[in-house]
Parts: C-alpha cells; structure tokens; sequence
C-alpha cells in the first residue's frame, strides 16, 4: 500500500498491485474482483449540484460508471443505468443509490445495435418525464499481440460497444434535452499514447475524441453542452476481463504516481461536465491520468 495520497486515502488504502484473477467474459463482474474497485468516497457529502437531474449512464452498474452513479446520486439526480447481464452488479448499484433517496432504474441489453439504445432512452423518458445528462462509459476492450490477430468481426463488436453506441444514445436522447443538457463520452489515455495490445481498443478512443468535437460544434447550437473524459488505467472489471495478468498485476507502476487509478478518482471529472460549473466547457477531452505521459 502507498501511504498518504491526498483526500483519497483519507477514506481507503490505495491498492497498488492486483493478483492474477479470473473473469467469466467481458465486460466483466465487479463483485468478484480482488481487491474491489473503490467507487465512493464517504467522506464527500453531495452539494446538490445535479438536484432534479436525470442521467443515463451507460456501463452503471459497475467501474468508472457506477463511481458516476454514486456521486451523480449524492449531488441530487435520478438515474437509468444501462448494463448488459451482470445483473447483480446492478443490483448492487441501485440499492445504493437508492439509500441516497434517489430513483435508479436498471436496463439491460446490448447498447451496440441502435434499436436497444434507442429503447432505453424511450424507456428512461417515459420513467422520468426527462434526461439531462447522458454519460457514455460502457467499453469494450481485448488484447492481441498484433494486428494480424483481430478478426474483422473483433474490429466491428469493439467500434459497435466504443463509437456506434456513444453515437446511437446520443442520437435517441438528444431530442429530449434542453438548454443545459450534458452529454459525456469517454475516451481514453490510450487515443494519445496507443496501446499496441488493443490496436482496435485505441482506434476506436481515437474516434470518440473526434465524434466529440464534431457533436459538441452541432449541439451547443441548441445549449447543449458535449465532452468527454479520458481516463488513465483504472482498477475496473474490463481490466481482468481482458488484459493478462502479468501486465495488471503491477498497473500504474511505470506513471508518475506509481499506481493506477480507482473509479472513485475518476468520477469527479464527469460531475465536472453534467454541471452547470463547466457551462464553458465544449468539446473538450478532459484527462485523469495520473500524469502517464503521451507518446510512444
């Protein structure tokens, strides 16, 4: 364990390597992960800075997402998160959000294909009457030693999870926002330095990055706001489910900080974007990264 980092470790201990660990399939299930994601921070009340939003998340029920759920819980939102099948994860996320006292809707299904999206954005409308905030977090990643490994049919399934989905929500929910609305994508660390383990996984970032810009310049037309947030590595279930051990077991050594990141660190820069603090903030790609540094 690291010592004494700031606010975060004045609520828990900074894991800094992770042992070898089994995940049945992607995304993966954060309930079995040693040691668990941190994803609150009980010594941060909420201000009330989302009082009366609605938000759908993408990828809610666990990782950077569900970090997102709570703090967009604490500071006043109802939410609808969208998963895939791990159920119980979800369930996990919503009990808490619900002992904030705010409503937490679950959606499961496959965000690649646009029909679903669209019907979890129908679905989260009906339910709330409104959507404020749309955050984009569900990814898929998986490693190859090189390009002659992934398979056309890889290339599509990581752009439908990464990019078609991103695009699709946008596309369903934006008729239902107004002046102020945020949408946040994510990107990754990985779009400006590239990882030569998912060649796919970085391309992909990479269009998020520019799909952000090009939507931001339409949207705020219309007073809303479209940005994004780039991650470094963080402890989520994607990174057992998809990364081998050996490159994990010691994540985060070779950045400034020496360690990787807990979705809890990550969080704030999404309430950053869905508030009214980043009213001029557009198309922007804001990086938590722990100071990795860019290029090859």
């Amino acid at each position: 364990m690291l010592p004494n980092y700031g606010y975060f470790t004045k609520c828990a201990n900074v894991p800094v390597e992770f042992p070898p660990q089994y995940q049945p399939g992607q995304p993966g299930i954060e309930s079995i992960m040693v040691p668990r994601p941190v994803s609150e921070n009980p010594s941060a009340p909420g201000s009330g800075k989302l009082h009366g939003k609605v938000a759908l998340i993408t990828g809610g029920d666990s990782g950077i997402g569900r970090a997102v759920a709570y703090l967009f819980a604490k500071e006043g939102a109802d939410l609808a998160i969208v998963y895939l099948n791990e159920h119980g994860d979800a369930l996990e996320t919503q009990n808490r959000v619900v002992q904030w006292g705010r409503r937490c809707m679950t959606i499961a299904g496959d965000i690649g294909y646009e029909p679903f999206c669209r019907h979890a954005v129908q679905q989260t409308a009906a339910a709330y009457g409104r959507i404020d905030i749309l955050v984009n977090t569900a990814g898929e990643l998986h490693y190859r030693n090189g390009i002659g490994d992934i398979t056309s049919e890889q290339l599509e399934r990581t752009f439908r999870t990464n990019v078609f989905a991103s695009f699709y929500f946008a596309k369903a929910v934006s008729p239902f926002m107004q002046p102020g609305s945020a949408i946040i994508n994510t990107s990754s660390v990985a779009s400006d330095t590239g990882f030569d383990g998912a060649i796919d996984y970085t391309a992909s970032k990479g269009a998020v990055d520019a799909f952000t810009r090009a939507l931001a310049t339409s949207l705020i037309r219309r007073g809303i706001r479209v940005n994004a947030v780039a991650p470094g590595r963080t402890w989520t279930p994607l990174i057992p489910s998809a990364i081998p051990p050996e490159l994990y077991m010691s994540y985060g050594y070779d950045t400034p900080i020496k360690r990787t990141a807990q979705p809890v660190e990550i969080a704030p820069a999404y309430l950053y974007l869905a508030s009214a603090d980043s009213s001029y903030t557009v198309g922007q790609t804001l990086h938590v990264n722990g100071g990795e540094f860019y290029g090859l």
